[in-house]
């Protein structure tokens, strides 16, 4: 069977998202804003699950049509072979409504329509009046942008940057799948120095040494979609943990390291290093951004520092990102690559990106700057 599955990631990180897809063999279908849609057999919803490192999640798609008007929407929403995707004893509901530049924009009562049409479907195609809902769960979302309403079911469950790992967080952490993108946004490579000066709970050192040891963000949890067996065939899971498993390679050497001025966080970062299993890999450190150095050449910083989110913060980053980039300029042929919201960050870092991306972080704007530094002679 050939399924259209739909990928949600933070608003600027399409292009990654794209690529991975494309890395894993299934064909492009469309690129919108926070969003790629492509096409897969029956085993691309456990791969895709389990081995994409930017998206949220994995929705079905099951149907797309015009709608003006609430009568439309029903219509519509009717019209689609729900019992392909639902069987009669499945839990069903609409997690999530959105409308974008359309006649429609209740996410209330459009979730409220969209449920009752799925329902007078249901009970036309099964004969019944009265659903238990015992089995297995089918959440729906909704999606209509200039009247175009898509709809699909959410095979994740919990978000994909729930990796399983961080158990315990520090303040204000970044997300795993940003973490992830920020990296694959860089050339480095496995076999290449990354330091991380405001490590935190140690995402960015984590998710690169997932990425190095070739660990599968999805390896070690569960999905919402392994117990459809009407559409998934259990040995598709397998198949599709098993390659997971195969690819893990730790037996490799890496320089990632982290550095935080707080010695708790760093117990987190250790602690949450050891249950994604890269303990091994990652060296965490007690110092400041103003003991930043390394003694080789051609080494990564990938970071997230301070944005000043909080007012108190805010009269410290000037210092920060001052000493952030004085330090940096002392590490011969380095790179670095940092993400903020802080307006004045390449002014009191000293100098202008090679390069900036727009990407939002949740609901706070940031920009992704890249001062890239010369390649290895080789």
């Amino acid at each position: 069977m050939k399924f259209e599955l739909l990928a949600p990631c933070h608003f600027g990180l399409e292009s990654v998202l794209k690529k991975e897809i494309t890395d894993l063999g299934y064909d492009i279908l469309q690129v919108e804003d926070g969003r790629v849609a492509f096409c897969c057999d029956e085993e691309g919803i456990p791969r895709s699950n389990i081995f994409l490192r930017t998206c949220e999640r994995v929705y079905l798609k099951v149907g797309s049509f015009h709608a003006e008007t609430f009568d439309e929407l029903f219509e519509g929403t009717k019209a689609i072979d729900w019992k392909q995707y639902i069987p009669e004893d499945g839990r069903f509901w609409v997690r999530k409504a959105r409308s974008v530049k359309s006649k429609l924009f209740s996410p209330s009562d459009i979730q409220s329509i969209v449920k009752k049409a799925v329902v007078e479907k249901l009970k036309e195609t099964y004969h019944k009046e009265w659903f238990e809902e015992t089995g297995c769960d089918y959440p729906l979302w909704v999606f209509i942008h200039k009247d175009e309403v898509t709809i699909g079911i959410d095979t994740t469950g919990e978000s994909l940057h729930k990796r399983g790992y961080r158990a315990i967080a520090s303040e204000a952490p970044i997300s795993e799948t940003l973490a992830a993108a920020m990296i694959m946004l860089t050339p480095w490579k496995k076999d290449r120095i990354l330091v991380d000066p405001f490590c935190g709970s140690g995402t960015i050192c984590i998710e690169a040494a997932m990425m190095a040891a070739n660990i599968a963000p999805g390896r070690g949890r569960d999905f919402l979609s392994q117990e459809w067996e009407h559409l998934i065939p259990k040995k598709a899971w397998y198949h599709a943990i098993t390659e997971a498993q195969d690819l893990v390679c730790k037996e490799i050497q890496t320089d990632i390291q982290g550095y935080d001025i707080d010695a708790d966080v760093l117990r987190v970062a250790r602690h949450n290093a050891k249950l994604a299993g890269v303990e091994d890999l990652i060296h965490f450190q007690q110092r400041a951004v103003k003991a930043l150095s390394h003694p080789k050449k051609y080494g990564f910083v990938i970071t997230n520092p301070p944005y000043g989110e909080r007012l108190e913060d805010q009269k410290t980053l000037p210092s920060i990102y001052r000493d952030f980039g004085e330090q940096f300029r002392k590490l011969d042929s380095w790179s670095a690559f940092f993400i903020t919201s802080y307006e004045d960050a390449q002014r009191y870092f000293g100098g202008k990106a090679s390069k900036n991306r727009k990407i939002y972080n949740g609901m706070i704007k940031t920009y992704y700057y890249s001062y890239l530094g010369p390649k290895p002679r080789t």
